[in-house]
């Protein structure tokens, strides 16, 4: 088998060491990665003892992957990220459980006076739909000034409090119990492409909180960097879509016109497999005479390598 030396990808190169600035004293900065498309499409063919073919062979092999949740491959590409962010923006996001983590530890080091405050036209209103989120309603300037001015001033006093302890020779792990969720925190944190993934879906979500979004969006853009065919594949099948209910498909099921749907299919762009596939996730018969040549197919490779790079890998899928 062909071997391959350790993958260089000059798009994310130029974004190593790199701060993007996050909110106000945030950010994120890709500090190191290990593999991107190349090292996927090695991993998934690694039974057929093949590497990396031509862009639009490999472009479809990473979309048939991820299509169907052939996700080992993925897990190949590595990215460690040196993160700053407020605590309660870290609080959620240490949810994510298949991350390595190293914190600034506030026993061993001062903290530094920097809180976040929200910018004006991040100060919302609670929805009164759901009890943890926010609403699109305008909140008056007013009262926008004074929630910053009274969470400057409650900052402001904290981190003198806890200044002032640590001048009396109070322990810092005892100083710093009163210090607000605004206050800054920086970790380390090293993440598989696939769980990265799992990530991007919930924090790039509209549901998700604008502080963390924002933090999402940025990774995101080391993501594309470092595998820009993987993500795309991410953004057309996870990141952009969605996922019915068995309830929901049959009152979908039992609106659409067949014959419309296959024209409308017909004329969307999609390779022949990807209409195929559709009708069977509808669970639905394409109408007789609607059917076409093949035409344009996926790689001759695409299908038989994906299937068994899966059939290695089925074991060790799964969501985490």
């Amino acid at each position: 088998m062909r071997l391959m030396a350790r993958i260089s990808v000059p798009a994310a190169d130029d974004l190593l060491d790199q701060r993007l600035d996050v909110l106000d004293h945030g950010f994120v900065r890709m500090v190191d990665y290990l593999g991107g498309d190349a090292r996927i499409v090695q991993s998934a063919r690694v039974s057929y003892g093949e590497g990396t073919k031509t862009v639009r062979e490999d472009r479809a092999l990473i979309d048939y992957l991820l299509r169907h949740r052939h996700t080992s491959p993925f897990e190949q590409v590595i990215i460690t990220f040196h993160v700053k962010m407020p605590i309660f923006v870290a609080r959620q996001w240490i949810r994510h459980r298949t991350a390595r983590v190293n914190e600034i530890s506030g026993r061993y080091s001062v903290m530094r006076d920097e809180f976040y405050v929200p910018s004006p036209d991040a100060v919302r209103f609670q929805s009164e739909a759901n009890k943890q989120g926010s609403t699109d309603v305008e909140v008056p300037e007013a009262l926008r000034e004074r929630v910053i001015a009274a969470l400057r001033a409650d900052q402001q006093r904290s981190f003198g409090e806890y200044e002032a302890l640590l001048d009396d020779g109070i322990a810092r792990e005892l100083a710093r119990v009163n210090l607000p969720l605004a206050l800054y925190t920086e970790m380390y944190w090293q993440i598989d492409l696939n769980n990265l993934f799992h990530f991007l879906r919930l924090r790039l979500d509209w549901h998700a909180q604008y502080e963390i979004r924002a933090y999402g969006d940025a990774m995101a853009r080391c993501v594309q960097a470092v595998a820009p065919l993987a993500f795309e594949a991410f953004e057309e099948h996870v990141l952009h879509a969605v996922t019915l209910s068995r309830s929901e498909l049959d009152a979908l099921r039992g609106a659409l016109d067949p014959a419309r749907l296959a024209e409308t299919l017909a004329a969307s762009g999609l390779r022949r497999t990807r209409r195929q596939e559709v009708w069977r996730k509808l669970g639905m018969t394409e109408p007789l005479g609607m059917t076409e040549p093949l035409g344009m197919t996926e790689p001759a490779d695409a299908e038989p390598v994906a299937a068994a790079a899966a059939d290695g890998a089925r074991d060790g899928d799964g969501d985490a």
